[in-house]
């Protein structure tokens, strides 16, 4: 398997250094190539992606990121050199472009508990629609002030002084999302697949979105399923998370929930992620690029290596995936080898060097 390595930034590049020995230490015969991408890029070139990135993209199976920098449009722009200020150039997250441009709507999260084993269940977040999709508004033109303009609050406002923000949910995303989620829920030998929305407030696109689930969920008899209320998803995460198989939510929800999943396996230094589509995907743990701490030694390699596994498992390597884990499980129990954010004091070099000790 050809395997596209692009460290990224920040921490990105010593959690990837780090990390990457695990590969050969479970005997997977990947190629790995490396690439740019991130931060840097933006500041030398206006694009956080290379166009030699994007071939590397087409070219390999898959792809492993490490992290990278983001900040708002201000913010970007202003740390551009001169010559590239006042050129329209507009930064656009890398994770961002790798999910439009591969097509990888859904985000999946594994959410376990690595310290005594009493719950495994799974997040997959929509990538696409949602209150993600892009169409957010200030300054309201008339087609949508005509929308909003008997609120109270809009009407004492004004056009100009109004935004608004459309959540944009489609029978072909909400479709091959929840279809995403079935087969997960199969592969994994759950028997639970909630959908967590908000179906006593958005009580039109939440109840198109249980009708989809509905129509669906016919087509897998041995799958049980429930809507249930996104606040009350996040309670039961934390008091109940053991009650839980698979949890399917649109952009924003399943962005909160994802990092909420986090924290209640331990924290971000453990939490991997997969982004997949019909015909492409890339892997990268989300503890982001962390740059204030770059450099210092101080990183926790252990969601690389945990993204890892989970590249594993989807390239049918599932006895190599069980081996890293195990290993990171090991570990973390013994408490002799962890990095400042588990409660420990060792380097990120000697966070993973303890794994492959293990292995």
């Amino acid at each position: 398997m050809d395997i596209a390595v692009l460290p990224g930034d920040g921490i990105g590049p010593e959690v990837v250094e780090a990390a990457l020995p695990v590969i050969g230490k479970v005997g997977l015969d990947w190629n790995l190539q490396f690439g740019d991408v991130g931060w840097p890029f933006w500041l030398s070139d206006g694009d956080p992606v290379p166009d030699a990135t994007w071939k590397l993209l087409e070219r390999t199976d898959s792809c492993l990121l490490g992290a990278i920098t983001s900040k708002p449009a201000r913010e970007a722009e202003s740390e551009l050199p001169f010559a590239l200020q006042g050129l329209d150039r507009k930064f656009i997250s890398p994770v961002i472009q790798l999910r439009q441009r591969l097509g990888l709507y859904a985000n999946v999260r594994p959410v376990a508990d690595i310290h005594e084993g009493r719950f495994n269940f799974a997040v997959i977040r929509e990538n696409t629609e949602g209150l993600y999709a892009g169409f957010d508004y200030h300054g309201l033109s008339n087609p949508l002030w005509e929308l909003v303009k008997d609120h109270p609050n809009a009407a004492q406002s004004g056009a100009d002084n109004s935004s608004v923000t459309l959540r944009l949910q489609t029978r072909a995303g909400i479709d091959r999302l929840l279809r995403f989620g079935f087969e997960y829920a199969v592969s994994q030998h759950h028997q639970l697949l909630t959908l967590a929305d908000k179906p006593n407030v958005l009580r039109s696109s939440s109840n198109f979105l249980r009708s989809r689930l509905e129509i669906m969920a016919e087509e897998y008899p041995g799958i049980e399923t429930e809507i249930l209320n996104v606040d009350a998803v996040a309670l039961w995460m934390v008091r109940r998370p053991e009650r839980f198989g698979v949890i399917v939510a649109e952009n924003m929800f399943g962005d909160i929930l994802s990092d909420l999943g986090a924290g209640v396996m331990g924290g971000l230094g453990l939490a991997s992620s997969a982004n997949l589509g019909d015909h492409g995907s890339y892997f990268e743990p989300v503890h982001g690029s962390a740059p204030g701490m770059a450099k210092q030694s101080k990183a926790n390699p252990l969601a690389m290596i945990l993204t890892i596994s989970q590249l594993a498992d989807h390239l049918g390597n599932a006895e190599e995936a069980e081996r890293i884990r195990k290993a990171v499980r090991t570990v973390v129990r013994d408490g002799t080898a962890l990095t400042y954010d588990l409660g420990g004091r060792s380097t990120t070099r000697e966070a993973a060097n303890a794994v492959l000790a293990v292995l």
